[in-house]
């Protein structure tokens, strides 16, 4: 027997186990994450010390862009032969530097070249499909002028990053804020804080305030947007914004902001290779450019070539028929416009905008100011073909006229009596557009004019408060407006959306853009038709017989306003549409009456500028075959069987037809014989006389007054517009 005690059970050691998934996953992840960031950061290196930096004189030879017509060959001109003038730094003012930096990039001196945050925000916007621009600091904005092409890709901005990174390892913030104002466009052909001193404050950059600074500082976000001369209100909304952001910088004290004043801008004077109607054409192409998205200084330097849609003999002949036909005397505060449109594509093929660009520079054939008047018919015209209203309908063509408590003249206060629409509509006849708007509803002729291609903010075209006078054209829409309404017409019903532009090239001949038509279908053609029928018989037999010297098929319409303030000529061919447009304004802008332009008491739409209207049509489709417009479906224009005399009062009257005599279908027989009671009245026999309904003054069996005849003179005054009373 052993003495020995037994050894105790032996441990049992725990078991070895894996590290949880979770733990791997985890503990990979990091070392992923770790070893990419690392393989950035050599890459990002690598990337760094490979890019180098260019000198910024390279900016002084940037190429202009150069604006073609529409052949492609012929130049029309250039943007881009700007001023460049560099100053030191120190030269400019601090609290100027502090309002760009307020306007740009208030971090300027904290960050390394970049933004993350504005990188994010500008990723968000490009994966949203929000702007393709944002989130770049001064540094990046300066390497992307400097040195940088100007087109929107993700491999630019990549660049421009590295190359803003780059710079801030090799250069100052000082020499960088000092080269990014020496080359940032502030608009009016001027690069640089000193050019821009001088465009719009005639001083030198050293003599800047903080106030004209700030000025200088809004304008660099969108040198043509917020352009004194384009949208005063919005450069003034940002200047306080700048102003605002200094004193949140306290780079400016607040008793320096509360005593602030918008300061005088010197008016813009543009140069002499921008005079007639150049200044206007690449004016046009340079809105139409940055509404497709192209930055400023792309256009401005970026060596584009563009191809516009404008045709150089239609071009010609606007200038040369405006000059020739136009007014001669009485012409102060006189404003000519006329504008010329390519059915079914949009393509805008001539303007005229003002006498010079150089002297004005406000273009009277996109401005909207001139009241339309009876060019806004064809609107009702067209809603009443829609609703079947054929042009044979009968209407009120007396004068005055009251509908549904409106009183209405004619031109001349003539009187028609009872009038087809076609009638009235060859002869401009208020008083029975006016009832035919209120027999179909004046929404209806609001639509038709949208449709048309009438925008819907024009002034005095308000859809919430319309009433019987929208008919008459209180709206003012511009001339390039109408003519592409009318544009619609000759295109049987398809409206298109205008442009200038029809091809632009990049400096290494890469395309960026071709223009393709942006069509939509506004009438049914018949209604289309009807409505060109109706207006050839207005050149033909109407208030537009001075277009019958064109010699082509042709449709139009005269308008002329109250107190003669304004005179239309809107036509068209199949191939071409036009609107010419003149009126008055005082030195304050203010509308005034044309009477004794041209030695004429009233300027009508067909004097002027229907002649004006037809010198240029006949010399920019010279070499066009003539084109007839199709004919308008059978029933448009076949007479309305009328009744003479109804059974009820509620039997239905076709639209357009006088109110016929009421004869009950039992009608005691007047000549029979009646005993007489002694102790009853006289019985009364029925009146034979008609009863007046629309037309008071007339009785069926009375011949209507026939319409006159049309004169050849170009300035004679037609039977046409009314006036509202």
């Amino acid at each position: 027997m052993s003495n020995s005690r037994p050894r105790p059970p032996a441990k049992k050691r725990p078991a070895r186990t894996s590290p949880a998934p979770k733990s791997h996953w985890l503990r990979n992840t990091i070392l992923i994450v770790l070893a990419a960031g690392a393989l950035g950061v050599v890459v990002f290196a690598v990337l760094i010390a490979r890019t180098t930096v260019p000198t910024p004189n390279e900016v002084a030879t940037s190429e202009a862009t150069i604006v073609y017509y529409a052949d492609g060959t012929t130049e029309i001109g250039r943007l881009g032969e700007a001023t460049r003038r560099s100053v030191p730094l120190d030269e400019v003012p601090l609290e100027v530097q502090h309002a760009v930096l307020a306007a740009e990039d208030r971090s300027f001196y904290d960050h390394g070249g970049i933004s993350p945050i504005g990188i994010g925000r500008a990723i968000w916007n490009n994966v949203t499909g929000g702007s393709t621009q944002g989130g770049s600091t001064i540094t990046q904005q300066y390497a992307k002028n400097a040195f940088l092409s100007q087109e929107r890709s993700w491999d630019r901005k990549v660049q421009e990053a590295l190359l803003a990174f780059k710079l801030e390892t090799v250069v100052s913030k000082d020499e960088i804020l000092e080269n990014y104002l020496n080359t940032i466009y502030f608009g009016r052909g001027a690069y640089g804080i000193e050019a821009a001193a001088i465009a719009y404050f005639g001083i030198p950059s050293s003599e800047l305030t903080v106030e004209q600074g700030a000025v200088l500082a809004s304008i660099i976000k969108s040198p043509s947007g917020l352009a004194p001369e384009n949208d005063l209100p919005g450069l003034q909304g940002r200047w306080e914004y700048v102003l605002d952001s200094m004193v949140e910088q306290q780079w400016l004290r607040p008793g320096q902001r509360a005593d602030a004043q918008f300061p005088k801008i010197k008016k813009l004077k543009a140069k002499d290779r921008l005079g007639g109607q150049v200044g206007f054409m690449l004016t046009m192409v340079q809105e139409q450019l940055i509404d497709l998205g192209f930055d400023e200084t792309e256009i401005q330097r970026g060596g584009l070539r563009i191809t516009s849609t404008f045709d150089r003999q239609a071009q010609r002949a606007a200038t040369a028929a405006v000059r020739k036909h136009g007014p001669s005397t009485g012409t102060e505060g006189l404003r000519i416009g006329l504008a010329a449109v390519r059915p079914g594509t949009g393509e805008i093929v001539a303007v005229y905008g003002g006498a010079d660009f150089v002297d004005d520079q406000i273009n009277n054939a996109t401005r909207p100011f001139a009241q339309a008047g009876s060019t806004f018919k064809p609107f009702a015209l067209a809603a009443a073909t829609e609703q079947e209203v054929p042009l044979t309908s009968i209407w009120n063509g007396d004068s005055p006229a009251t509908v549904n408590g409106y009183t209405f003249s004619n031109y001349g206060d003539r009187s028609y009596g009872p009038v087809s629409l076609l009638e009235a509509t060859e002869f401009s006849i208020n008083s029975a557009y006016v009832e035919l708007e209120s027999s179909i509803g004046v929404e209806s002729v609001a639509d038709a004019a949208v449709l048309a291609g009438i925008p819907e903010g024009t002034p005095g075209m308000d859809l919430d408060d319309l009433n019987l006078t929208f008919v008459l054209g209180t709206a003012s829409p511009s001339g390039l407006d109408m003519a592409n309404a009318y544009a619609t017409f000759a295109s049987r019903g398809t409206r298109a959306q205008t442009t200038v532009l029809k091809e632009v090239v990049g400096p290494n001949g890469g395309l960026l853009y071709q223009f393709q038509p942006s069509t939509a279908a506004a009438f049914d053609p018949g209604v289309a038709d009807t409505v060109s029928y109706a207006l050839s018989r207005v050149v033909t037999d109407g208030t537009g017989a001075a277009a019958q010297a064109l010699g082509r098929p042709a449709a139009a319409k005269t308008g002329t306003t109250d107190d003669n303030k304004s005179a239309w000529f809107v036509g068209y061919t199949p191939q071409l549409a036009g609107a010419v447009l003149m009126a008055k304004e005082d030195a304050d802008g203010t509308p005034i009456s044309m009477a004794g332009t041209g030695g004429l008491e009233t300027v009508t739409g067909g004097s002027f500028p229907a002649a004006i209207w037809t010198a240029f049509m006949s010399a920019a489709l010279d070499g066009l075959p003539a084109e007839d417009f199709a004919d308008p479906p059978g029933g448009r224009v076949e007479p309305v069987d009328c009744p003479d005399s109804i059974a009820t009062e509620s039997e239905e009257v076709p639209q357009g037809c006088p109110t016929p005599t009421l004869i009950p279908e039992f009608e005691p027989d007047p000549t029979a014989t009646l005993p007489i009671d002694p102790q009853s009245p006289p019985a009364i026999i029925p009146s034979q006389s008609p009863d007046p309904g629309l037309f008071p003054s007339q009785s069926p069996s009375t011949t209507p007054e026939p319409s006159p005849e049309p004169t050849p003179d170009a300035t004679a005054e037609p039977t046409e517009e009314a006036r509202p009373e």
